[in-house]
């Protein structure tokens, strides 16, 4: 389980397009160029982002001079699981001891199972907490925190160097 930069710049990719739909009251095509600026990107990453995530029919594209791509279901729909899924397969794989049950009181590596069997079930919960968070949710800031996270503020030391 592990989640890349390619996961999380595609699924910024698609809050684009889902925002933009917002604020057009309704599905108009997002310029990939227009995605691509908004995230840093640039055009030909964030056309292979959208493809995937085309491939998997989250979003549409749209041919022409005013086209681009736009969500192809309703963004309350799509959840963060859907997103992360098609940009990565392998995100949460389901590894498993390759022995066959007859095997297993023989087996050398039963503490493997154990675990994998851990790691399934964490997959299990990231999954479902995942698939409950829609792009809706995310656009909506739902997921936003009462009590904003303090974080440290680093204070470099700055040691005399001998010359």
């Amino acid at each position: 389980m592990h989640l890349l930069a390619r996961e999380e710049t595609g699924l910024r990719c698609l809050l684009q397009v889902a925002l933009a739909e917002l604020d057009a009251d309704g599905p108009c095509p997002v310029p990939i160029g227009r995605i691509a600026a908004a995230e840093g990107l640039s055009d030909v990453y964030a056309a292979k982002l959208l493809r995937q995530l085309r491939l998997a029919g989250l979003v549409e594209s749209v041919r022409g001079a005013s086209g681009g791509y736009r969500l192809a279901r309703d963004a309350s729909a799509i959840s963060v699981w859907d997103a992360i899924h098609a940009l990565d397969e392998s995100f949460l794989p389901g590894a498993s001891c390759d022995c066959s049950p007859s095997q297993r009181l023989d087996c050398q590596r039963t503490t493997t199972c154990a675990v994998t069997s851990l790691w399934r079930t964490l997959g299990r919960d990231i999954r479902r907490s995942l698939e409950a968070v829609s792009l809706a949710d995310l656009c909506a800031g739902a997921l936003e925190t009462e009590a904003p996270i303090a974080l440290p503020t680093l204070t470099a030391r700055v040691t005399p160097v001998a010359r």
